[in-house]
Parts: C-alpha cells; sequence; structure tokens
C-alpha cells in the first residue's frame, strides 16, 4: 500500500511535465492539422537555458530569483525558438502537400539537437536538488511515503499554468482566435481573423509551456543531455495521441497515464521495459478508440 501510494505520486509528478508538453502537440495538430516534431527539442533547449541561468545566479543572488529567472527567461527564449519554427519550417509549406511539413520538422529537430550537442557539449549537465526534504505522509516499517517539495512545487505550477491556459483559451478574443482557426482557417480568415499571427501566437505559446516543462524535468531529475528533447517529446507525443490528439484536456490525461504507467511499471516490473509497456498500451487503446479517450471522430468536409 505504501509503495503503490509512493508510486501514485512519482506518477502524477512526471505526468504533469508530459502533460505541458503533450499540449504544445495537440495545439499545433488542432490548429494546423500537421504534427510539430521540434517540439520535444525546444524542451530540451528550455531545460539547458534553464541550468544556465541557475548556474550563472545561485551564487549572487537568492533561490527564489534564480528559479523565477529561469523560467521567465526559458519561457522567452523557447517562446522565440517556437515562432521561428513557425516561420521557417511550417508557415513556407503550409499549402503544399502534407508531407512536406513533417519532413521539415524532423529536419529542425536534428537541427536544434545539433546545435546544442555543439554549443554545450555531449556530456551530462548536471545540478544539486535545490528544494530538499518534504512532508512525510505514510510510515509503513522501514518504507517512508513522501512528497517532497520539489514535487509538490511541480504539482503546483503545473496547475497554476493549466489554469491560466484554461482561461486563455477560453475567455480571451485570442482563444476565441485560436478555436475559430481550429474549426475553419479560411471561414475565420474571412471574418476578420489574423490566422498567421494566431499560428504564430500558437507555436510561441506551446514553446513557452515546453520550456516550464523542461526546467521542471531539470529540478526533478537533476541531470539533463542534448537527446532529452527526443525521449521526452515521444513520450508527450504519445500522451497526446493517448488522449486524443486535438484535445487539450486529453493531452493533459494522456501526460498524467504515461507518467502513471511509467511510475507503476518501473516499481512493480522491469524498469528496462517500461518505454514498451507505454507504446503497448497505447496501441492497445487505440485498437478499440482510434481518436483517443477524448478525442473526436473528424468528420470530412465535402
Amino acid at each position: 500500500m505504501a509503495y503503490a501510494l509512493q508510486q501514485l505520486i512519482n506518477g502524477l509528478t512526471l505526468g504533469m511535465i508530459y502533460g505541458l508538453i503533450a499540449i504544445g502537440y495537440t495545439m499545433v495538430y488542432g490548429i494546423i492539422g500537421m504534427i510539430n516534431f521540434a517540439h520535444g527539442d525546444v524542451f530540451m533547449i528550455g531545460a539547458f537555458v534553464g541550468i544556465i541561468i541557475l548556474t550563472a545566479l545561485s551564487t549572487v543572488t537568492s533561490l527564489p530569483v534564480a528559479l523565477a529567472a529561469a523560467f521567465v527567461i526559458s519561457a522567452f527564449i523557447c517562446a522565440v525558438y517556437g515562432f521561428s519554427i513557425e516561420r521557417v519550417a511550417y508557415r513556407p509549406l503550409r499549402g503544399s502537400f502534407r508531407l512536406a511539413p513533417l519532413i521539415s520538422a524532423i529536419g529542425m529537430s536534428i537541427v536544434l539537437e545539433n546545435y546544442v550537442q555543439v554549443s554545450q557539449g555531449a556530456l551530462e549537465r548536471a545540478i544539486p536538488n535545490l528544494l530538499p526534504g518534504g512532508i512525510v505522509l505514510l510510515k509503513q516499517g522501514d518504507f517512508v511515503v513522501q512528497l517532497t517539495w520539489m514535487q509538490l512545487a511541480i504539482i503546483i505550477v503545473t496547475l497554476v499554468l493549466l489554469a491560466a491556459f484554461t482561461y486563455l483559451v477560453t475567455k480571451t478574443p485570442l482563444g476565441r482566435a485560436m478555436r475559430a482557426v481550429e474549426q475553419d482557417a479560411k471561414m475565420a480568415a474571412l471574418l476578420g481573423v489574423n490566422t498567421n499571427r494566431t499560428i504564430s501566437l500558437t507555436f510561441v505559446i506551446g514553446s513557452a509551456l515546453a520550456a516550464f516543462a523542461g526546467v521542471m524535468f531539470l529540478l526533478y531529475y537533476g541531470v539533463i543531455d542534448f537527446y532529452i528533447g527526443f525521449n521526452a517529446g515521444i513520450k508527450a507525443f504519445t500522451a497526446a495521441v493517448l488522449g486524443g490528439i486535438g484535445s487539450l484536456p486529453g493531452a493533459v490525461l494522456g501526460g498524467l497515464l504515461i507518467g502513471l504507467i511509467e511510475a507503476f511499471w518501473s516499481g512493480y516490473a522491469t524498469v528496462a521495459y517500461k518505454d514498451a509497456a507505454v507504446y503497448s498500451i497505447l496501441a492497445i487503446v487505440l485498437m478499440f478508440m482510434p481518436s483517443g479517450l477524448l478525442g473526436r471522430h473528424e468528420i470530412e468536409k465535402v
């Protein structure tokens, strides 16, 4: 019981991070019907910007200020990357055949990955645990169930970001424009919506969320390298598909499920096969629910 509770906490924390990344995938797909395979590398860049800022400021200012600076600067830089990816890799190919933007996005992913490898090195970068300790929830013999301060901070920050993002999509003019472009981009343009601006801001917002996820990943695990974008990106994309690609609640639900599957499989089975378990469950779900858990069936317009 105690061990299962600890794995539940670990899985929810990891799932929150996957959910934030998955939102970026599902936003872009919902707006333009394309998969941004460079999104995982934007997440990786966010983590590297975070470690650079924290290393530079840790000795000259307080920890809260350093953490706030890491989140804000990382989000700003990744937003610029997201804007640039849309302008360079997607906008020129938006009207071409569907395979062209996919190839362009994969190429952009390789460019970003190798750029970080060359500029930051191929070795792992690490930081110490900045928020040690936590809340003891349960003791069972020698086993202690603990909610660490780091896990609590990640959960709180993620919930705040999700609440702010939900408000943005449902209550603001930009959110209405995003939903209009998602439903029918041509009609939205005819009605006065600046579709290019809306699509660019969608990339910017998704990239900023990925940056927050990257910094939280860094703080949680303490170790990063230039390859984390591929692994986390594939997991987040899987989460988006599992929850229903194009569905924002589905992206969060898929991220939580992926995190829980990884945590419980690692705790009760072999860690080496946790990825195989995730993808196997994805395949089983899609066999019976091809649109994902919360996805909508697409209606083809004729």
